[in-house]
């Protein structure tokens, strides 16, 4: 009977023991995932646009992975607006590591660059912070959030990768986006 108890508590112990294991390896695969890059290229690609501007495809530009990219006007990175958590859960920053070197693919015009934000680098083309948008789910070819009006602006894709700063869409509109 002794004999059946040391055992048990073994096998309890040793698949506790895989358990904290298995729950450090996901952490760290987690981490991992959320490390900012060390190298980004922008480039062009088609898209479907939806969203209050519209349905359509048309050429925009797109981080690393294909997914669309925004800007906020009329933010730059010398007035930022989106600045709060839950703009920033909505929108999140396409972010890279320090002194990542950032490049520009075919098609793709104006300047980029990067901001330093509490914690982060963000990407910048042409002065305008980029971000992704939450709805867009990380799909390539898909760009939900073109003309939502939030958090102080409009929100935009950058059509043919070229900034639309220079547009004069008027700022304000509903202080969150649609579901938030």
């Amino acid at each position: 009977m002794k004999s059946q108890h040391r055992s048990d508590r073994r096998r309890g112990a040793r698949r506790a023991g895989m358990l904290v294991v298995a729950v450090a390896a996901v952490a760290a695969l987690a981490m991992t995932a959320f490390a900012a890059a060390k190298s980004m290229t922008l480039s062009v690609a088609s898209a479907k646009l939806s969203g209050p501007s519209g349905s359509r495809t048309e050429p925009i530009a797109v981080n690393s992975k294909g997914v669309a990219v925004y800007e906020l006007l009329p933010e730059t990175t010398h007035h930022l607006l989106c600045t709060s958590s839950m703009c920033l859960q909505a929108w999140p920053p396409v972010k890279v590591a320090a002194g990542a070197k950032l490049t520009k693919g075919a098609g793709l015009s104006g300047k980029l660059g990067t901001l330093k934000r509490k914690g982060f680098d963000q990407v910048t083309l042409n002065g305008h912070p980029l971000y992704n948008f939450i709805e867009d789910a990380g799909k390539k070819d898909v760009a939900a959030g073109d003309g939502i009006k939030a958090f102080g602006g409009t929100w935009h894709v950058f059509k043919e990768g070229a900034a639309m700063g220079s547009s004069t869409s008027p700022a304000g509109g509903s202080p969150t986006p649609p579901g938030y």
